[in-house]
Formats: structure tokens, sequence, C-alpha cells
């Protein structure tokens, strides 16, 4: 229990272990065990929206490495721990049975060696697969420098792997984390997406052919530990997103570790700025912004914090407002303020056999209270338009509306 409460906790600082579009597979018919479907204590949420649980921990939290602004780092004055392969295979069967988690997000220090560390963690995998037929997520943290066999035997037993890219910048890496070659991560990852392609077109010709990470791999960048601009952020995600096919990108925001070194700042990011750049992801990723749009010279390439960045771009460009729900296309009626790709979607559906009321929008669209200001229905159109400086204090949060005055 005293390595479990300390490789948990150590475990907390990494982000990214949602476990969507993973392959379905379950115990049902008394074969097998686990699931990678059910539900149980919640601990996470997949970009679908389902509830997931799992068990988030790392192998040990000693590591050769020291990297600066990690609390794991060599140099970083915490307790240690270590568990055996045994006792993390243990723990992940016995709290599925309790019905505690769907699957297991282990991560690792680096010991002894990459190789040593990685084989470590694969065994966890390979007993969890091979001899207990275990059915449930597995995410492995794969180690960058780790020979390319490793890393394939971790696709074949986890639904997802993944390597963390960290920093925004090379040179922000080399600064710290030293001991980390942003061409090794590179490579690790451009291999990955290489072994993924490979195994879908196999897949595709027969279902027979092993599955290799079927939900894809992801990757972190922490949030505020260097001077990176939010622009500089999202355009190394985009970059990410089309070099090596992720299928996320988290944003960690930095948090204040104990003897920090003076190189890193003193307090944490507000944790706004995570959320706005989730959004602000979602937006090139689904919606078809461009980075350029979303922070153009305007913005001083950071997002808006009071407001989100949909909104923030609707508000400097007033002159496209108000959209009418009942005549505008599909790509314009995403870049409303209110509007998300379902409710679009319905709209596009529903006005092929009526003229749309603002009550109908209402009942597509999840609030009106910003909507409203932008669109044009059967029945309803925009009172007076307030300049875009008004509107924007109208509509930002109560608690926010004090600081814009």
């Amino acid at each position: 229990m005293q390595k479990l409460e300390i490789l948990s906790d150590a475990a907390k600082y990494d982000a990214s272990c949602a476990s969507s579009n993973t392959t379905k597979r379950n115990s049902v018919g008394g074969k097998g065990i686990g699931s990678t479907t059910g539900s149980g204590i919640c601990h996470s949420y997949a970009p679908d929206g389902r509830c997931i649980s799992l068990l988030k921990i790392l192998l040990t939290n000693f590591c050769s490495y020291d990297c600066i602004f990690c609390i794991n780092r060599s140099s970083s004055n915490v307790t240690r721990a270590r568990f055996s392969v045994e006792e993390v295979v243990d723990l992940t069967l016995n709290f599925y049975k309790r019905n505690y988690i769907e699957g297991l997000f282990l991560s690792s220090g680096i010991i002894r060696s990459p190789d040593y560390t990685m084989a470590e963690m694969v065994r966890v995998a390979q007993m969890l697969r091979e001899l207990h037929d275990f059915r449930g997520y597995i995410h492995l943290k794969l180690i960058p420098s780790a020979s390319p066999d490793l890393v394939a035997q971790a696709g074949l037993y986890a639904d997802r792997v993944s390597v963390n890219v960290e920093l925004p910048s090379e040179a922000s890496l080399k600064r710290f984390a030293p001991e980390k070659q942003s061409r090794d991560i590179s490579a690790a990852m451009g291999s990955l997406k290489l072994r993924i392609d490979e195994s879908k077109a196999e897949r595709a010709v027969s279902r027979k052919a092993p599955a290799f990470s079927p939900a894809g791999q992801s990757t972190q960048l922490i949030v505020g530990a260097d001077d990176a601009s939010d622009a500089v952020i999202l355009q190394r995600s985009a970059q990410l997103y089309g070099s090596f096919g992720l299928k996320r990108v988290y944003y960690s925001a930095f948090s204040p570790i104990p003897d920090a070194s003076a190189q890193l700042p003193l307090s944490d990011p507000p944790l706004m700025r995570e959320h706005r750049l989730y959004q602000a992801d979602w937006l090139t990723r689904f919606y078809g912004f461009e980075i350029g749009e979303i922070l153009d010279d305007s913005s001083g390439h950071m997002l808006d914090l009071t407001v989100d960045p949909k909104l923030a771009w609707a508000l400097r460009h007033r002159s496209r407002f108000p959209v009418d729900v009942n005549r505008a296309d599909r790509e314009t009626l995403l870049r409303v303020p209110g509007l998300g790709t379902r409710s679009v979607k319905s709209i596009l559906e529903m006005r092929r056999f009526r003229r749309l009321r603002l009550d109908d929008v209402a009942r597509l669209a999840r609030s009106l209270r910003v909507l409203r200001n932008f669109i044009l229905a059967e029945d309803w159109r925009p009172g007076a338009l307030l300049d875009s400086e008004r509107l924007r204090l109208h509509l930002a949060p109560k608690s926010q509306q004090l600081a814009l005055l």
C-alpha cells in the first residue's frame, strides 16, 4: 500500500491516458478477464465523452535521468519505491475484479538502462495478456531510446502507446532534459506510426493479423515550464499530428515541484490556459480553423483566458455575423460560437424538412446564451448589435467580468 501511494501519486503529472478508439474486447461468454468497454470508478474521460477508469502508476520513481521539471529526477529528494512486475499484475487484476478500474496506464522512471526498464514494462503487459488473458485496456508509456524490438512487443500487447515530447521546442528540451534527445523521440514516434499503419493494412486484408497499438499513439506537452507562447505550442501540436498521425496531444500545465531549479517558474500557469489550448486544439482538428486564425497578430500569440477561442475569433470578425441557420453551409455554421459538430449536423438534417425557429435551435444546441447573438432564425433576429468589446464583456463569465472593466 505504501508503494501504491507513492507510485500512483508520482504518475499524476502524466496526462496522456485516455482510452478512446481502442479495440473492443470483453469477457462475455466466460472467456478471459476484463473489458475495454465497461464502467467503474472513473478517473478520466475519453474524447468521445465515455467515462474510463485506469490504474495509473509508475513501475518505479527511481530514475537515472535528471530532467529539471520532473519531480522524480535523479537529484530530487522524494521518497522512492519500486514495484515488481508481479505486483503490478496482481494489483491490476485485483482492482479490476473489484470493479475499481477498466485498465492500466503504466509508466516508469529509467533504471539501469532504457532497455531494462522497457523490458520490465513489456513483461507486465505480456503477463496480463498471455498468462491471465486480461482483455481490459492497457496503455504503455514508451522510452524513446529503447530497442525497436521492445517497442514492437509493447505495441502488440498495449491498446495505446505514447512517447512524451515534453516541451514544445528542441532548445527547451536540451535546457531542461539534457539526457533526452529530440531525434530519439521523433524516431520512436515515426517508427510507431509505420508499425501502426502496417498493422492496419494487414488487418484490412485479414482480421487474424495481429493488431499493433489499435488505439494509436499519443503524447504530452508541458505548458508553462518554458516561455513558449500558445502559438508555438499549437504549431508544434499541428506538426506532431501531421507527421505522426497522433490520436491526441495532451497539454499538462506545469506544476511547481519541491527543490525546484531556479530555471523553472516560481508559480504554475493558470489552469485556464491548459483548458484553452485543448479548445484551440479541437477547433483545428474538427472545426476547420487554422492556427493563424485562432492566434493572429492582434491576439499577441496567446489565447484569451476570459473567453473561449471560437468566441474570441467571432468577436474579432463581427462583420461575418449573424449567420442564418436556415441557409448557411456546414463550414460557416461550425464557426458560430455555441454550435458544436453534433448541433450543426442536426441543424442540417432538420432544415431539410422545415425552416428552423429559435426554439428549434435551442433544442439542438446546449445553450442560447452566446449563440443567440450570432444567428438568424425564422422568428429571430438579434436586436441592436453590440460592438465586439461590449459583447465580450456581456458574454464573459461573471467571475471574470470585473477583470475586463
